[in-house]
């Protein structure tokens, strides 16, 4: 009985390792070039977002539970985020078709 448990514990390797990984979305996601997000943790009622170019720039903030909890449009690099409790957060950044998410503590 030991010798089938043995078999199958060094059996089981091969059958993880031997399935191909396919993937559904083969365009390579574009990242902002000169993301800059300050403070962080975030203190006050404002945070700063700069990029290289510092264009128009579509964002949205989710809880951790996955839940849009803010969406605002900017152009110039001040977002104003007095309406969020302290937490922490996922910050996505959209700017000519790049995206950068990053982790925003609020305290």
């Amino acid at each position: 009985m030991k010798k089938i448990y043995f078999i199958l514990i060094m059996a089981f390797p091969v059958f993880s390792f031997g399935q191909e990984l396919v993937s559904v979305n083969t365009e390579q996601a574009q990242e902002l070039k000169g993301f800059k997000m300050y403070p962080n943790p975030v203190y006050g009622d404002e945070v700063y977002l700069t990029t290289a170019t510092n264009g128009n720039k579509q964002i949205k903030i989710y809880d951790v539970f996955g839940e849009v909890v803010l969406t605002d449009r900017i152009a110039t690099n001040t977002l104003n985020i007095s309406r969020l409790v302290p937490g922490v957060y996922v910050l996505q950044v959209t700017e000519q078709k790049k995206t950068m998410t990053r982790k925003l503590v609020i305290k």
